[in-house]
């Protein structure tokens, strides 16, 4: 089995507003290893982005603040390292790929200028050869006209192309994890298999650890080696991803792969979850989705369901029909 790279332990963040505590993570716990794709599933609002942005220390302000937990990177808590050593990190070992790139990218700023900073900053290599390098990087993820493109600003260029110099950017110090937050979301299907070919190519060629964040199940099946499933800020259940595909345990795992449209069922009526994604300001001591769940029994009202694998699998679940204490109760 590989080297852990990313451990989460039990990781609190929270969001202070007007109306209350916004619990957006709540209580996480997972890894990432070497080399592994990790897809992070669920609805918006779960708390896949800000589980990512954790881990990058970009929460932290005013409203938003990292109240427990660990973070741990090849063993040492993240948490716990000062703005200057966390800058270190951030960009060159562990680099992230926004969801909007049009609103990522520095509109006053050419794409070389871009991609040439980190290569400066991190790497600390003169103007010359970092010009060299990014149009290396341009060239890498796949864009014609590299030494145009470099003098280029990001509205001169397609929504395809500015994720993929979106890439460029994070992969620039050739860095251990990267976080690719909704890489295809507003992206036509010819690029978005085009953009997922070119991580795929990415992993393979530099062996890099990938946290893949998204609501589409059909890209978690092709790119992912482990999936974490994630609902109201707790994670509710994890497997490899073959093993949730075709043996999903906990209810919301079952209805979201559902959910999903299938070709040869087009006559059909797309099927949705019932109900809604609680307010995050009023969740209790119970199941979260036990008002969803037509599996619901009394305990799920009052308790949540402890979070552990069964039968002595990679299969974790937190869910109370797979616990004999609900005889109890």
């Amino acid at each position: 089995m590989a080297k852990e790279l990313i451990e989460f332990r039990n990781l609190e963040t929270h969001f202070h507003t007007s109306s209350g505590i916004v619990r957006a993570v709540d209580d996480v716990s997972f890894t990432i290893r070497e080399g592994e794709t990790v897809g992070v599933v669920g609805e918006s609002g779960c708390g896949k982005s800000v589980t990512a942005m954790s881990l990058m220390r970009l929460v932290e302000g005013p409203h938003g603040v990292i109240a427990g937990g660990e973070i741990r990177y090849e063993g040492k808590d993240l948490l716990k390292l000062s703005q200057r050593e966390m800058g270190s990190i951030r960009g060159k070992e562990i680099s992230i790929i926004f969801q909007e790139p049009m609103s990522s990218l520095n509109p006053v700023l050419s794409i070389g200028e871009q991609i040439t900073e980190p290569l400066i900053l991190h790497l600390l290599m003169d103007r010359k050869t970092a010009k060299k390098r990014a149009i290396e990087l341009i060239k890498l993820v796949g864009i014609p006209r590299a030494e145009d493109i470099y003098y280029s600003y990001p509205h001169e260029l397609s929504g395809g192309m500015r994720q993929r110099i979106m890439i460029a950017i994070a992969l620039s110090c050739n860095p251990k994890l990267l976080i690719a937050d909704e890489p295809t979301t507003a992206l036509d299907v010819t690029i978005q298999a085009q953009i997922l070919d070119l991580m795929r190519g990415i992993k393979e060629k530099f062996k890099t650890s990938i946290m893949l964040i998204t609501h589409d199940l059909g890209v978690v099946a092709e790119m992912a080696d482990y999936v974490v499933v994630m609902y109201a800020g707790k994670v509710i259940e994890e497997a490899p991803v073959i093993e949730l595909f075709r043996n999903p345990r906990h209810p919301y795992t079952k209805g979201l792969l559902k959910a999903k449209p299938v070709i040869n069922k087009t006559q059909e009526r797309l099927y949705s979850i019932p109900g809604q994604v609680p307010n995050p300001i009023e969740l209790g001591n119970n199941c979260h989705f036990h008002d969803r769940c037509g599996f619901c029994i009394d305990i799920c009202r009052v308790k949540q369901p402890p979070f552990r694998s069964h039968e002595e699998s990679n299969h974790k679940t937190a869910c109370w029909l797979y616990e004999e204490e609900r005889e109890s109760v």
